[in-house]
């Protein structure tokens, strides 16, 4: 998958649950575009417009996780947190202080879809 912020395109190695496999579903009808916001000084958070199946398990994110939490909302972490989430992937080749910069403050628009 891959998902373009602020003009930059990330590429996301999706994980192996149900959860990321019904995401890659509703990618295939499109892409998706998701306002986050800032939360906690450590996520973008945004709404999927969609609930996904979840298979939460206590992790221990780290910058580059991409999160769905409560099975509704599509989180990108930029540092630490813990709590029982489910992963649905972790960004690639991109420095946790590369990704703070790309996510930069307030609001973002990023757009995620599949990629080749």
């Amino acid at each position: 998958m891959n998902v373009t912020i602020n003009n930059h395109t990330l590429r996301v190695a999706l994980a192996n649950n149900s959860s990321a496999a019904a995401l890659r579903e509703l990618l295939a009808e499109g892409p998706l575009t998701v306002q986050m916001h800032d939360y906690g000084s450590f996520e973008k958070v945004g709404p999927l417009g969609h609930t996904l199946p979840t298979n939460d398990e206590p992790i221990t994110t780290e910058p580059g996780d991409v999160i769905l939490y409560q099975g509704n909302q599509i989180t990108i972490y930029y540092d630490v947190n813990h709590w029982n989430f489910t992963r649905l992937g972790r960004v690639e080749d991109v420095s946790a202080d590369e990704l703070r910069e790309i996510l930069g403050n307030g609001t973002v628009t990023a757009t995620f879809e599949l990629g080749e």
